[in-house]
């Protein structure tokens, strides 16, 4: 969407601020040996508390409020009663919902304790590289130029990206124009950030996949030659200078 009114910043902002104080909490209160399933429940009642509603269960009636994906597990993540998790794991909650007839979302990736298995230093470039692209955004740069430096970024860490999972327009519903923000030079999207848009803006740094592939359960993801993958995600309005970090308040570069 694009922001015209006081008012539709406003609502952005509340919903963006749904979003982000619920993600903030999910991170704090996960532990070892809870289940996806109570720390979805945890979010979930978060999100109801403050009138918003999963995005991914209103849009497309994902078997939870919201995606926790686990080690090898991409993105899309059901948050089910087996899903354990244990020290060193490297964890993923994406949280999405609609406020008030706004819709914002945001994401990111941690080492849940002790870094016993490494994945510290990848969580850590997905975090700087989401910075410097966000840095690097505001109307008139073409998005394929943030796809280029999400992607030679990755490259300097030693890693690569998942091409087929983008970031994307949001704001009056969960994916809006424009659809893909993807994580590489995409040299056929000549499409250009426009001012006061609003944008959901997310890395996907991977270890070894290049492609993320639906598994049996129609939900979650795998990479196509297995690995990590992190990933980071603010919703933002793009503006003539810095971009607003509308989900600012989800601390996910600082925690």
């Amino acid at each position: 969407m694009s922001i015209s009114t006081e008012a539709e910043r406003l609502g952005m902002e509340q919903a963006s601020n749904a979003v982000a104080y619920a993600l903030k909490e999910m991170r704090l209160y996960a532990k070892p040996g809870m289940s996806a399933k109570e720390l979805d429940d945890f979010g979930g009642a978060i999100l109801n508390s403050l009138g918003a509603k999963s995005a991914p269960k209103l849009t497309y009636g994902f078997p939870g409020w919201t995606c926790i994906s686990v080690n090898n597990e991409v993105a899309h993540g059901i948050p089910s009663d087996d899903k354990v998790f244990l020290e060193g794991d490297l964890i993923n909650i994406d949280v999405s919902a609609e406020l008030n007839g706004f819709w914002a979302d945001n994401g990111g990736s941690f080492v849940l304790g002790e870094d016993i298995h490494g994945h510290g230093k990848l969580v850590a470039a997905s975090k700087d590289i989401l910075q410097k692209a966000i840095n690097s955004i505001k109307g008139g740069v073409k998005i394929n130029e943030i796809g280029k430096l999400i992607e030679t970024e990755a490259k300097k860490a030693g890693y690569t990206v998942i091409k087929n999972l983008t970031g994307h327009g949001v704001g009056r519903s969960l994916h809006e124009e424009p659809h893909e923000i993807a994580n590489y030079h995409d040299r056929y999207n000549t499409t250009r950030f426009k001012k006061n848009s609003v944008v959901a803006i997310e890395t996907f740094i991977s270890t070894t996949s290049t492609i993320a592939n639906t598994q049996a359960d129609g939900w979650t993801l795998l990479g196509n030659k297995g690995g990590f993958v992190a990933q980071h995600e603010h919703t933002i309005m793009v503006t003539g200078g810095q971009p607003v970090i509308l989900t600012a308040a989800n601390g996910i570069w600082d925690i």
